[in-house]
């Protein structure tokens, strides 16, 4: 459904009073991925990996310094006026604070009507049908569209987002942190939403957490992203149970554990994330790796298949 091909973002740094650039933030530097119907890709890694930056992209609130997107198939830098028209009503978003993502001084009927186009054809009658079907969709009264986002709760604030995101029928949805800023007792219940609606919809996501086990609940497949680089993929259990990348091994033993008893050893990394304007050369994790081989230093590695449906960018392999 979408495809991302060797997408790189840039953004210009500007060296105070003085005239033109003194480089570039490298956001994202060649990043490949897929994400099918109905399918749940988990991207995951800490901040400044560049997770948002791709999600905007996909969400053409930024646009790509190289590479290309591509949806069922076409371009999307060559779509026509209607093709976009359709883009932004099948691909949504539901962002992280419920608390600010939602107009204060809008009812909610119209905060979850507004992604509704005016010239769709539907009367009004057919819109607040429509609002109330989606409000009844993700377990709010039918009748509550004429509240106001302060007479609801955190998670029935993120409940009307998610409405908002459903109302325009949408195939591909960008879930950023969608429950990070949920108390933890409610956090269960969006997610369960989230995997209901899926199943009911055929919906396929995208989300974005630091929360690693959200991710895995949610995701069928898992992308570990650091310094702006996607330096593994593949199904999220596999990736979870044996993780091939040194950074990803790092990330997944400072999650919590399925269980209070399990045993397991907590990997530590020395240093800091690496500075985006000027990332060292090679691999990028080179000098925090434990596993860094002289190789690592001055060639890149190119991410490969390691195993069926596996993929790793790490010269180990």
């Amino acid at each position: 459904m979408i495809e991302a091909i060797g997408l790189k973002k840039y953004f210009p740094v500007s060296s105070g009073f003085a005239i033109g650039s003194r480089g570039s933030v490298k956001a994202l530097d060649g990043v490949s991925m897929k994400v099918g119907a109905g399918e749940t890709l988990g991207i995951v890694g800490e901040s400044g990996s560049g997770k948002t930056t791709l999600a905007k992209i996909i969400l053409l609130l930024e646009r790509p310094t190289a590479g290309s997107l591509r949806f069922d198939g076409k371009e999307v830098a060559a779509f026509t006026r209607d093709d976009l028209a359709r883009y932004r009503r099948s691909v949504q978003a539901v962002f992280q604070d419920p608390y600010s993502s939602l107009n204060p001084r809008m009812r909610v009927e119209h905060i979850v009507a507004e992604p509704l186009p005016r010239d769709n054809g539907m009367s009004r009658a057919e819109k607040t049908e429509r609002v109330r079907e989606v409000l009844q969709l993700v377990g709010l009264r039918r009748d509550s569209g004429g509240l106001y986002p302060h007479e609801f709760s955190g998670g029935q604030r993120q409940r009307i987002a998610i409405a908002r995101a459903l109302v325009t029928y949408p195939k591909f949805i960008v879930l950023d942190e969608p429950v990070s800023a949920l108390d933890v007792s409610i956090r269960a219940q969006i997610l369960n939403l989230l995997k209901g609606l899926q199943e009911k919809l055929g919906l396929a996501y995208v989300i974005i957490s630091h929360d690693l086990a959200a991710a895995r609940y949610l995701a069928t497949r898992l992308a570990v992203m650091y310094a702006g680089k996607l330096v593994e993929t593949g199904e999220c259990d596999a990736v979870y149970g044996e993780p091939l990348h040194p950074y990803t091994e790092a990330l997944l033993s400072a999650a919590l554990p399925l269980h209070p008893s399990a045993r397991r050893q907590r990997i530590v990394l020395r240093g800091e994330v690496p500075n985006p304007v000027k990332p060292p050369d090679g691999c990028r994790f080179h000098p925090r790796c434990p596993k860094a081989m002289e190789r690592c230093r001055n060639e890149e590695p190119e991410g490969r298949e390691v195993k069926p449906g596996r993929f790793t960018a790490c010269h180990l392999y």
